[in-house]
């Protein structure tokens, strides 16, 4: 029986993986729970984003209601990790890429983790020939890798 539960929160978390749209993902939260919390939205270089969401009534049906929703720039999900309190950032990154030394922290225990097609290694990103939109005049090297807009006085 427990098996039995546990496949159905892991199927349910993989269902809302694939909706493989940000905005369509959201939707289905809203829908299925009645609403939730953006808690922060993280973005590392310029092609990945990590979507931070608490929703309140997740339990039985996730197992448990912290949620980090990683997309790539045009909102394709890349994956969904559900977590037992709310993570962190650069925790979250020190956990994908152990050996980037710019990352720390600790993440809170895993408890699910669904991924689409959209998935690959997100530490790719984070390399000094990362591939980039912007020229190099017009951009600068993030905190931990990837490229962002640079800041002009």
């Amino acid at each position: 029986m427990l098996n039995e539960a546990s496949s159905l929160i892991s199927d349910r978390l993989q269902r809302l993986a694939e909706e493989c749209v940000l905005g369509s993902l959201l939707e289905s939260v809203r829908r299925d729970w009645g609403a939730y919390d953006l808690l922060s939205h993280h973005q590392q270089g310029e092609f990945h984003h990590d979507v931070f969401v608490r929703i309140p009534n997740a339990k039985p049906t996730l197992p448990a209601e912290y949620l980090v929703i990683s997309t790539n720039c045009n909102g394709g999900v890349k994956d969904v990790i559900c977590f037992e309190q709310p993570a962190d950032a650069s925790a979250l990154w020190h956990f994908r890429c152990p050996d980037n030394h710019e990352f720390q922290g600790t993440l809170p225990r895993i408890l699910g983790v669904a991924r689409t097609e959209h998935w690959f290694d997100p530490c790719g990103l984070l390399t000094p020939d990362a591939r980039s939109e912007l020229k190099p005049e017009f951009r600068e090297r993030q905190l931990g890798g990837g490229w962002c807009k640079k800041a002009f006085p």
